[in-house]
């Protein structure tokens, strides 16, 4: 295991949850798991000891975003603000969104920049391809490729996460997130940060649509494990910049 980074004195998290999806979800699991954070990790408490590691993280400080409403300029105009406010640095952004009924836990791989032929929450679509013929050049999304991939280790994250998570939960890494506003957030950090050629150290994590309380404890609890997961392995691999 590599030695961990811990010259910061202090690490900070950006974690965004969209709002309310329409009227069939008028609550959104991914803002509730995302408010109900705590303003700084705390102690690794896994009940095995074999899920425990030996690593000292600094101070790990989450700060949330949201709800973010599900729609596209929205989204777009708001990306920029979460990675360019001088009175903040951030180190981490974990995008959560929703996905379907299935009990599954997913972190994204990659966000794609086309194929949002969806409506938002507010009936208006993205219109990506008359804005990219319309504006040449000065597209917004212009020489940036189709598909983004997050520069985070994710495998290694992955890996730890479910180290850290309990057996009968069902985590996977997806390669897919879906071409909506999730995609959308999350290549639109992606590509933020390619063009201004800065790390890309972001995350998508998808959570199920049930709102219920289990869920949303156990989606907390997630949350934090991936969080500490990303911050372990960022730090083993050398200090954030």
């Amino acid at each position: 295991m590599g030695s961990l980074d811990t010259s910061k004195d202090e690490l900070t998290v950006l974690v965004t949850g969209f709002g309310p999806f329409k009227v069939q979800y008028p609550v959104n699991p991914a803002w509730e798991i995302t408010a109900s954070l705590p303003d700084y990790l705390p102690p690794d408490r896994a009940k095995d000891p074999a899920r425990q590691t030996t690593l000292n993280l600094p101070p790990v400080r989450i700060v949330k975003e949201g709800p973010v409403r599900v729609n596209y300029e929205v989204t777009r105009e708001l990306v920029p603000t979460l990675w360019d406010d001088p009175g903040r640095q951030i180190d981490y952004v974990i995008h959560i969104g929703m996905a379907g009924p299935q009990p599954i836990y997913s972190i994204e791989r990659r966000g794609h920049r086309d194929g949002y032929d969806k409506p938002d929450v507010d009936g208006q679509l993205l219109g990506d391809e008359q804005r990219r013929r319309r504006e040449g050049d000065k597209w917004i999304w212009h020489d940036v490729p189709a598909e983004l991939l997050t520069d985070l280790d994710i495998e290694n994250i992955y890996k730890r996460w479910v180290e850290r998570s309990p057996d009968n939960i069902r985590l996977q890494l997806s390669e897919d997130a879906g071409h909506y506003l999730c995609d959308f957030i999350y290549f639109s950090s992606l590509a933020h940060l390619y063009k201004q050629q800065r790390s890309r150290k972001v995350i998508f994590f998808h959570v199920p649509l049930n709102p219920d309380e289990e869920s949303l404890r156990r989606g907390k609890e997630l949350a934090l494990q991936l969080i500490r997961s990303i911050c372990e392995i960022g730090l083993q691999k050398g200090p954030v910049s």
